[in-house]
């Protein structure tokens, strides 16, 4: 996991996946906070925090992660607003968050685990609240990244449907994303499976920013998805994107 933080450290700035994810989530930010005055946000699993400052935009952002390398790499790049606790025991109080969010997280947690912080995350939002996920989708799309994320498994839509209605959250919107991207990724996750997974030490490569000028027409390429996905839901691609919703009584 250091590895992926370090490789995700470099990049999260620039890499085209990085500002297509944006892309996708900051419409369903701003849906879930429609009208709340001055909400509270926490991000569960943070990383180095790169994602506090999007969420900053909105409402009073907070977040915490396991890993002490994550939490140092992002106090070095100013962030403050940061804490070191796990997602199966998540230390603030119940009721307490406008919205939750918890973004290429849950794949990597052992199912015991997968189910507590869905529960936690739960506990801690407020009554009438949202849950906001992003998850890695399609077994089909396995490949050297899932070494580098240390991927347990990857999520059909049914699967995430399952596991948060069975914690007692709503399905408000859940669509695949990266879908314009899906014949490549899956062209390379093939090739990538039938010549064996990169070690985790090289598997960084998955992550780094491409040549400037590719990396600049993929990230067109999604940002054009992203304004698709704010009127229909895809049925494929790399990711899955959930708001879901804590019933209000």
């Amino acid at each position: 996991m250091e590895h992926l933080l370090r490789a995700t450290s470099r990049a999260e700035a620039r890499h085209f996946w990085f500002r297509g994810f944006r892309a996708f989530v900051a419409p369903l930010i701003r849906q879930a906070l429609d009208g709340r005055p001055a909400p509270r946000i926490l991000d569960c699993g943070c990383g180095t925090g790169a994602n506090l400052e999007l969420l900053a935009q909105f409402g009073r952002a907070i977040g915490f992660d396991l890993s002490s390398v994550g939490l140092a790499l992002g106090r070095e790049a100013g962030r403050t607003r940061l804490a070191r606790a796990s997602l199966t025991a998540i230390p603030f109080p119940s009721n307490c968050f406008d919205l939750v969010t918890c973004f290429d997280v849950l794949y990597a947690l052992e199912a015991p685990d997968e189910r507590a912080a869905v529960a936690e995350m739960f506990r801690v939002a407020r009554p009438g609240g949202h849950l906001l996920v992003n998850v890695a989708a399609m077994p089909a799309l396995r490949g050297d990244h899932s070494v580098l994320s240390r991927e347990i498994r990857r999520y059909r839509r049914a699967d995430l449907e399952r596991l948060l209605t069975g914690a007692g959250f709503g399905i408000v919107r859940i669509t695949y994303t990266n879908a314009a991207l899906f014949p490549l990724l899956l062209a390379v996750r093939l090739l990538q499976r039938r010549r064996g997974l990169a070690p985790e030490a090289d598997a960084g490569r998955e992550i780094a920013v491409p040549w400037a000028p590719l990396n600049e027409l993929l990230t067109g390429v999604l940002q054009l998805e992203g304004l698709w996905l704010r009127r229909f839901d895809s049925p494929f691609g790399s990711s899955l994107l959930c708001l879901a919703r804590k019933p209000a009584s």
